[in-house]
């Protein structure tokens, strides 16, 4: 809010990216909480869009599988664990924070000057399973 109102008093076009998930989009055994408000990100993420739009503002969501941080490292490093999520993932294997960032900067940039609220799935395909 604060960012598109500056954007707005300046009269400046701009982009913003909002950080969700994969499981907005598909539902993980005892990730009731986290799935349901990811959900309400993607869904902001639409509003906004619509809202912000007429200012030549732009919003977008990227939708990670877990991501190779210390906190994903920390929570899938057990490979029983890792396996139930990486058998569901076609290419194999978790995101690395580049491939995160990667995505973000495409949709701040101008190259995605005709995108806007879209969620851009950074999973390797956990999706499209």
């Amino acid at each position: 809010q604060i960012v598109a109102r500056g954007l707005i008093a300046r009269g400046a076009p701009g982009s913003i990216v909002n950080i969700s998930s994969q499981a907005s989009q598909r539902a993980i055994t005892n990730h009731s909480v986290y799935c349901s408000t990811k959900g309400a990100m993607d869904m902001l993420t639409k509003a906004m869009a619509l809202e912000l739009g007429p200012h030549k503002i732009r919003v977008n969501a990227v939708n990670p599988t877990v991501v190779m941080t210390l906190m994903g490292q920390a929570n899938w490093s057990n490979p029983q664990k890792a396996k139930t999520m990486l058998d569901r993932i076609p290419l194999g294997k978790f995101a690395e924070v580049e491939n995160v960032v990667d995505a973000i900067l495409f949709l701040l940039s101008d190259r995605s000057g005709m995108t806007t609220g879209s969620t851009v799935p950074v999973d390797g395909g956990f999706l499209a399973t």
